[in-house]
């Protein structure tokens, strides 16, 4: 817990209630809050769900479609696999794989990941809406340039 002392009486109810959430919802490495903000954050799972929204996705499909929609190009097949694996963990995405020969390896999003999927695409436009602020903002503090 926090040692509210050391801060200004201001902030003191702020980070008092800050630490509450923390302690209640976990602050630990492996807590769903921090997990999935994780998830968010890096570099494929966010387009990942945003693809998958559309509906069933084989693998290879899937790994064409996020060449085409990433500034990256392509994701190694490990890569997508294990970033299915982790949204798969989590309760976010779904598999099937059928008995054909080879087998066909089907993923969609769960009722958890299409919820995942409403939140991420509500930030994604609230960061498109404010695009121009964001971009002035760099600019100020990078002291005009650019």
């Amino acid at each position: 817990m926090i040692d509210p002392q050391q801060f200004p009486e201001a902030l003191r109810a702020h980070l008092s209630t800050l630490a509450q959430d923390m302690a209640a919802h976990g602050s630990a490495r492996e807590a769903p809050v921090r997990a999935v903000m994780a998830l968010l954050g890096d570099r494929w799972s966010t387009l990942i769900v945003l693809v998958l929204a559309g509906g069933r996705w084989r693998h290879a499909e899937l790994r064409r479609a996020l060449a085409q929609l990433s500034a990256e190009q392509a994701i190694s097949q490990r890569v997508l696999t294990l970033k299915l694996r982790a949204l798969e963990r989590d309760g976010f995405v779904a598999r099937s794989i059928s008995s054909d020969v080879p087998p066909r390896v089907t993923y969609w999003l769960t009722p958890l990941g299409t919820g995942l999927h409403g939140q991420a695409r509500g930030l994604i436009d609230w960061v498109n809406a404010q695009a121009r602020a964001i971009q002035a903002a760099r600019q100020v503090f990078d002291g005009g340039s650019g």
